[in-house]
């Protein structure tokens, strides 16, 4: 029998309750996003309050104007977040259906598209108020891998974006007719718990890596080396997870059972793995051209 690990009984739910006939509910996914823009804003705060961290010990905003951002940045997130997902997966769908576009509570966010989101939030942000906008852009992704971190566990807990089928010992038996369709086993299907890879590789180890980077070895005094690290870390991370991630069904066809959107032979790249080689490229140019260390 293959040695798996039973996927654990916990509600996507932390609690419901019924108003007028409407169910109001708290999810997981929720309560990350939350959390994680609040420990993202303490980790920029904190930053912005050395001054010693800085080009020329000037910190490139104050407190007042990170607040302002914080929400520029919250409302980039879920319009691009939505709108990249729309897009990018299922633009077929939606456009059979426009409405279904703002019934965000269904699900149905990308990465890729939130971070165009806060780009796009960031730059209208620096030229309004006429700020750096390399060292902003560092402010800004200095936590992002902690909203990382926490989106991918709730992802694991709505049993979602999970991997492709393994044997391996740590393989995730993940409930729904969907996930435990695994073509010829017979039983139980365990599968790989790529959200939780992703936690770590975007999450726990960039963190680690841009915190000590910030905080022990001055890279924030070389405006945009910080953003190029997240940038091709992310990329990097989301480019090997997708060798083990389940693709999206949309792309999933009889005679390309691996999904990949670009493929001859069987061999090609995944929608995640295409969006993700310009974060890589961009992010290494970035730090490249943060060596001169002028905005």
């Amino acid at each position: 029998m293959q040695a798996m690990i039973p996927f654990p009984d916990i509600s996507p739910e932390l609690f419901s309750i019924s108003l007028g006939g409407f169910e109001l509910a708290l999810r997981w996914y929720a309560l990350a996003y939350i959390v994680g823009i609040i420990l993202a804003f303490q980790i920029s705060l904190m930053a912005l309050r050395r001054v010693h961290l800085w080009r020329n010990d000037a910190a490139p905003m104050d407190d007042a104007q990170l607040e302002d951002l914080l929400f520029w940045v919250t409302i980039g997130i879920i319009l691009g977040g939505r709108m990249g997902y729309v897009l990018f997966y299922q633009p077929g769908s939606y456009l059979s259906d426009p409405l279904a576009i703002i019934r965000v509570w269904e699900g149905g966010m990308a990465f890729h598209g939130g971070v165009i989101g806060v780009v796009l939030a960031g730059w209208l942000f620096c030229r309004r108020h006429g700020l750096a906008k390399l060292s902003t852009s560092d402010i800004v992704v200095l936590g992002a891998p902690v909203g990382l971190l926490l989106g991918r566990l709730a992802n694991f807990v709505n049993a979602e974006l999970w991997g492709r089928p393994t044997d391996l010992p740590w393989g995730v038996a993940f409930p729904g007719a969907y996930a435990q369709d695994c073509g010829q086993l017979a039983g139980l299907c365990a599968r790989h718990p790529s959200q939780l890879y992703e936690a770590f590789l975007e999450g726990a180890l960039l963190l680690t890596v841009m915190l000590w980077l910030a905080f022990r070895k001055g890279a924030l005094k070389f405006p945009g080396r910080i953003t190029g690290v997240f940038f091709a870390g992310y990329g990097l991370a989301r480019f090997l997870v997708e060798f083990v991630r389940q693709p999206d069904a949309q792309f999933v066809t009889e005679g390309n059972p691996l999904g990949l959107v670009l493929h001859l032979n069987g061999i090609g790249l995944t929608m995640g793995q295409i969006l993700s080689l310009p974060m890589i490229l961009f992010g290494l140019w970035m730090i490249a051209k943060s060596r001169r260390a002028v905005q």
